[in-house]
């Protein structure tokens, strides 16, 4: 399997009857992991005890820390979260926390050049100068692949931040919303959703594009080809997550040259697997066992 490293935030979302530890580009690789055995995360927590937390529970599930920075001014990133009726999350996110200031090291400019062939990222992390400008030149690295979902949280995104995404994006994810919001402020598109997403393929070279749907499902696009694919969502407990669980098999089929509706549909019947338990990771590994089997079965298609 090809090495992926993922960058941006690393939070506990803070429920009214405790706490998860969460984060979008987290989330994500943590699913890859489990999935693929390997992976690298790069993020900056506080020096303070969310962050000694954070990297307890790290090491008591064997995932490595060694490039998650310690920020001695700035305290571990949180979001406090509440549920609607149909389970969908609300975030209050916290500002000028630790992933805010995520410094461009030399152990990451190595990780990137030599350990990583793919490189994941959002919008979120990219909301201060310091993380934003880290992102954007270790994404730049012409040697390997990058996949962007964008995530746009409330109002920590810019025009700039978002084009600079998708320009160096080789796969990129959005919801419908995301889309909506990028034809508005850069596509400009005045025809229909296709329309929007071959312009925008086109101007930005993107190889793969996902469109998600939340429960009505998600379109791949790829080659001039799309693929609609809906999973019936039985027995949903909390809904936070399921986009990073589907990114972390659409990165995984993508880097194995799987076909789009083989794609589509592990990762939403992935997704949809995350939705039947409490915050965004499992508690429990065997939901990850069927999964790892098509992985390490799985032949290019």
């Amino acid at each position: 399997m090809k090495k992926i490293t993922s960058f941006g935030e690393i939070l506990f979302d803070v429920y009214p009857d405790g706490k998860k530890l969460g984060g979008a580009p987290f989330n994500f690789i943590y699913h890859i992991i489990k999935l693929t055995g390997k992976a690298n995360f790069v993020s900056r927590v506080g020096n303070d005890q969310n962050g000694d937390e954070i990297l307890q529970i790290l090491k008591d599930r064997e995932i490595s820390s060694e490039f998650i920075q310690i920020d001695q001014n700035h305290k571990t990133g949180v979001a406090k979260t509440t549920l609607n009726e149909k389970k969908i999350p609300d975030f209050i996110i916290e500002e000028n926390v630790a992933y805010d200031f995520i410094e461009l090291t030399d152990p990451l400019k190595k990780l990137i050049s030599q350990n990583t062939d793919c490189f994941y990222f959002g919008t979120l992390a990219q909301r201060s100068e310091q993380s934003r400008n880290t992102v954007q030149k270790l994404a730049a690295d012409p040697n390997i692949k990058c996949i962007c979902d964008l995530n746009i949280r409330q109002n920590y995104y810019t025009p700039e931040t978002i084009e600079q995404s998708l320009s160096a994006a080789d796969v990129l994810k959005l919801n419908e919303q995301e889309l909506e919001l990028v034809n508005k402020l850069i596509i400009k598109s005045e025809v229909n959703k296709t329309e929007t997403v071959e312009k925008m393929m086109r101007i930005f070279n993107i190889e793969l594009l996902c469109v998600t749907k939340g429960s009505s499902g998600a379109i791949l696009y790829k080659d001039g080809q799309e693929n609609y694919y809906k999973i019936k969502n039985d027995k949903v407990v909390d809904t936070v997550g399921a986009g990073d669980a589907y990114a972390s098999m659409l990165c995984i089929g993508y880097l194995m040259n799987w076909s789009i509706e083989k794609i589509n549909k592990l990762a939403s019947e992935f997704a949809n697997e995350i939705i039947k338990v409490k915050g965004a990771l499992p508690e429990d590994d065997t939901v990850y066992q069927s999964f790892k089997k098509i992985i390490m079965n799985g032949k290019n298609d």
